[in-house]
């Protein structure tokens, strides 16, 4: 690796996802609303992931697609949120502004609103990320949940469209966990506008195919380094790392995974189910058919 390899790993994701948050402080202080102009700058970390991945890829064959650039492509235009909500702004300004008028009429008076905001989004990074946490490793350990989550985990390789492969029940019941934790503990609207924005950068470099070097900041966010094990077709592997935008309930119940001695695996995807279906709509359709994909795997298996 050289200077500006090892450089550009251990910037890029502070700085991109820090620019983010500023701006976004920004456009709040100002009195825009962020609904729209969030959405944009979580469609400008994509473009720039997307980029940067072809100047600095960690893997060169996750460059080119295995079959699987047509449903990411439909999974982001179509399903993928936050993602979607760069590409349907309408969705944005309902969703949103419903959660902070859910807040409002309903939320509880528990939330710390006299903080800073920048004190306030971490912890509801960490707070919602705890019913997300349990209900992720539920889906790994569940047949019923796993057939939802088994989408994502079809992936071949590990690239910044990833963020948003998944199956459109697997987004419902992810994000009413996450958003209603907020809501009802009386989170504000500018907040949980940041909390999707971080989200939604954050994903993208999740899954990015950077050579991403994070140090300390691994021990607060689920990130890439992290996450390339979750996605490990060796179970003993894959079982850990649960968290979605931060790893701090990994760390706490104790399925926090970072060898140190060795570098992820290339080769990644579900062993178990190699009749799962690769195309968009077969993909969508498999929680529904789900007897016939085990039974097809089994078959072809033995």
């Amino acid at each position: 690796m050289t200077r500006t390899e090892r450089i550009f790993s251990v910037t890029v994701f502070p700085a991109v996802l820090g620019g983010s948050i500023a701006i976004g402080l920004y456009l709040i202080a100002t009195e825009h609303r962020p609904e729209m102009s969030f959405g944009l700058l979580v469609l400008s970390a994509g473009l720039v992931v997307f980029g940067l991945e072809r100047l600095f890829p960690y893997h060169r064959s996750w460059l080119h697609s295995k079959g699987d650039l047509a449903p990411d492509l439909a999974y982001l235009l179509g399903v993928g949120t936050p993602v979607s909500l760069v590409v349907t702004p309408v969705a944005a300004v309902l969703g949103l502004s419903a959660l902070g008028w859910l807040a409002q009429r309903f939320g509880s008076d528990l939330w710390p609103t006299a903080w800073p905001f920048l004190a306030q989004l971490p912890l509801a990074l960490v707070v919602a990320e705890f019913p997300k946490y349990w209900h992720h490793r539920l889906q790994h350990n569940t047949d019923f949940l796993w057939r939802f989550h088994a989408t994502h985990h079809s992936a071949p390789r590990l690239y910044w469209m990833n963020a948003a492969r998944f199956h459109p029940i697997d987004l419902l019941m992810d994000g009413l966990l996450g958003g209603v934790t907020l809501v009802a503990l009386g989170c504000q609207s500018e907040v949980l506008a940041l909390f999707v924005l971080v989200s939604g950068v954050h994903g993208f470099f999740q899954h990015a195919n950077l050579p991403l070097r994070c140090g300390p900041l691994n021990y607060f966010f689920s990130m890439a380094e992290l996450h390339r094990w979750h996605h490990s077709k060796t179970l003993q592997e894959a079982n850990h790392n649960y968290g979605q935008n931060v790893i701090v309930w990994d760390l706490v119940f104790g399925t926090f995974f970072w060898p140190k001695d060795r570098e992820p695996p290339e080769d990644i995807g579900i062993p178990d189910l190699p009749a799962f279906p690769m195309t968009f709509w077969h993909q969508l359709a498999s929680p529904f058919t789900w007897g016939r994909i085990k039974r097809a795997s089994t078959a072809s298996s033995s």
